[in-house]
């Protein structure tokens, strides 16, 4: 029995060279092979199992060692892949979550910058007492002159973007005329700037009237440049809380 096994090594390591000679090229190819293919590691195994099954127990030891390589080179390899998709799937992770942290600091950046440029804004407006414009008119007329309507427009849109302030708007006329014609008067210009500051966009609420009439006039002295200075409606950008609602004040 034992010379007829030492005869049948020879033949079986014969063919296990002759196997192995078949599989290398399949190590030179791995690379090009396409999915679901054997793997380099699996026909290593399969070469490496086929030689040490023949010579410990001949061809049917090639056989088995042929499977059992195979499967332990099969399984090397899916793990060796499973290891190469993890190692690629944190690298993707790691650089998302750098994107994402650059994102947040940049979005911090420009709320810090917004901040700074709100409290800039609010210590100019603090330390002016008032801002706005007075408004012109020509004798016994409400109507806003053409060179008056841009500057409001302006300081419209500007009381419009801006949540925290109201407008106070106060009309006056000269000395000439009666109480009532001149309160009646000073309220329609008062009126008049109102309407051009609420078409640029800024809330009824937010505009305060008041009316003088000639209560505020500089006494009667036939001076024209003097009437000219009185008959005008100032506009005052105001910081300070009014009660919400547009308020209409007169001189009895």
């Amino acid at each position: 029995m034992y010379a007829f096994t030492s005869r049948f090594r020879p033949l079986a390591f014969g063919t296990a060279l002759v196997a192995a000679a078949a599989t290398l090229p399949a190590w030179a190819d791995d690379t090009n092979k396409p999915p679901n293919t054997g793997s380099k590691q699996s026909d290593i195994g399969v070469v490496t199992g086929i030689t040490v099954g023949a010579l410990a127990a001949g061809p049917f030891g090639a056989v088995a060692g042929a499977a059992a390589g195979a499967l332990l080179g099969e399984r090397y390899h899916r793990q060796a892949q499973t290891s190469a998709q993890l190692t690629d799937t944190l690298d993707k992770s790691e650089a998302e979550r750098a994107r994402l942290a650059g994102n947040v600091a940049q979005l911090d950046n420009s709320l810090a910058q917004a901040r700074a440029d709100g409290e800039r804004l609010d210590q100019t407006l603090e330390r002016t007492d008032e801002v706005g414009l007075d408004v012109s008119f020509r004798t016994d007329d409400d109507s806003v002159l053409a060179q008056s309507m841009s500057p409001l427009l302006k300081l419209g849109a500007l009381v419009a973007s801006m949540p925290q302030a109201r407008v106070r708007i106060d009309g006056y006329a000269d000395s000439r005329g009666s109480d009532a014609w001149n309160d009646a008067l000073s309220l329609r210009r008062a009126q008049s700037v109102a309407a051009v500051l609420a078409a640029a966009g800024v809330p009824s609420e937010r505009l305060v009237l008041a009316a003088h009439g000639k209560h505020q006039a500089a006494p009667l002295d036939d001076d024209l440049d003097t009437y000219a200075l009185e008959r005008k409606v100032t506009v005052r950008l105001q910081l300070d809380r009014v009660t919400p609602g547009s308020q209409v004040v007169r001189r009895d």
